[in-house]
């Protein structure tokens, strides 16, 4: 009897013992395999001899899970022209429903900067496009700007984004010179056009030239700094350019496609400004002419996430959109500028960097001596 009850009082130890055990935790699921890391392009590369990333593959996904999970209102600082912002809101839109947009369309990057740093407390963009990279990449720089590496990124060419993903470049600008045929023709009958930045220098063309302002413009800012890369960074000797150029600007404009247009108008007659925005105004009937100087420079056109922002997820589906080859394409009927995205083909007669002579153009110098040279641009004219 007594061995019963022994038996009976261990069993009871056991299932004692068993219910007060901890429960072993659940086993953790396994980790999904990371993709191998993408080849880096070349800086030297152009957009045809770009590598294409390894994982093309699954790219897509991606683009269309930031698209699906963008929803609210969307705020676009533009350097774009109205046109351009338009159209481009409209596509996005039928790509994204759910998504509306809001564009601040100023077409001077340099103001778009200056705004942006001065809503640095408190954000009212989500987007920054248009506009050289030169004014993004101080913003990111700055930390005002939100890393984003779009996985439609991934064949755009190394020399045209931010390696820490604080832009992308989505298009590519030649600089030249817009002249009104025109008043060539009655003005200057029997003259051989200019075709050298020094030919700007030409006394006859004393107040006849407008330009982009090189503090509020791109452009401005980009002929400022190709002039010191043609006098191989002799900045006294662009300086100087400068200087002697003054007297034949009748007008430093505020916007690029502003300048175009005083020209199309005759109020001026010649000037620096961008080959596809000359081209552009030219198709649609003003006695415009392009030329491309030897040693001129190109931009490259971003687009860049304000950090902070309202609606940085729409701002993802937003960037992952633009550089989708429908846009792309759009891009290049709407404006004549030419893509980043190697199957994007240029427009007819549009300005391709295999076609001009390029200055040695040092982006991250130009980018980082900017507050600089316009200070002494300012100096040197006077202004």
């Amino acid at each position: 009897m007594l061995g019963n009850r022994l038996g009976s009082l261990m069993v009871l130890f056991a299932l004692v013992a068993t219910a007060c055990a901890p429960t072993p935790p659940p086993p953790k699921p396994a980790e999904a395999p990371k993709p191998a890391a993408s080849p880096a392009a070349s800086p030297g590369a152009s957009p045809a001899a770009s590598p294409a990333a390894s994982p093309a593959a699954a790219a897509p996904a991606a683009p269309a899970a930031a698209a699906a999970s963008a929803s609210g209102k969307l705020t676009v600082y533009s350097a774009l022209n109205e046109s351009t912002n338009n159209a481009f809101v409209d596509a996005f839109k039928k790509a994204t429903p759910g998504v509306d947009v809001e564009v601040l369309p100023l077409a001077a990057a340099g103001e778009l900067q200056t705004r942006i740093r001065t809503e640095k407390s408190a954000p009212k963009a989500d987007i920054f496009i248009g506009g050289s990279s030169e004014f993004h990449d101080p913003l990111g720089k700055e930390g005002l700007l939100e890393p984003y590496k779009s996985p439609n990124a991934d064949s755009v060419d190394a020399a045209f984004k931010d390696p820490n993903g604080n832009w992308t470049g989505w298009y590519l600008g030649i600089f030249g010179l817009v002249l009104n045929k025109d008043r060539w023709d009655k003005e200057m009958s029997g003259k051989a056009k200019p075709t050298t930045w020094d030919d700007l220098l030409a006394p006859e063309l004393k107040g006849k030239l407008d330009m982009p302002d090189p503090v509020k413009t791109g452009g401005g800012y980009i002929f400022l700094v190709d002039q010191v890369f043609r006098f191989n960074k002799d900045e006294e000797k662009a300086m100087d350019y400068m200087k002697q150029l003054h007297a034949n600007v009748g007008q430093y404009v505020g916007t690029a496609p502003q300048g175009i247009e005083l020209v199309g108008q005759g109020q001026f007659l010649t000037g620096p400004n961008w080959g596809h925005d000359i081209l552009t105004a030219a198709n649609n009937g003003q006695p415009l002419e392009f030329k491309a100087p030897s040693d001129t420079a190109n931009e490259v056109g971003a687009v860049s996430i304000v950090k902070g922002g309202p609606n940085t997820a729409a701002g993802k589906a937003f960037v992952d959109w633009v550089l989708t080859k429908e846009a792309g394409e759009l891009n290049v009927k709407l404006s004549n500028r030419l893509s980043v995205l190697k199957d994007v083909p240029p427009a007819p007669g549009a300005p391709t960097l295999d076609k001009v002579k390029i200055v040695n153009y040092d982006r991250q110098w130009a980018t980082d001596n900017k507050d600089r040279l316009l200070k002494k641009w300012q100096t040197a004219v006077g202004i």
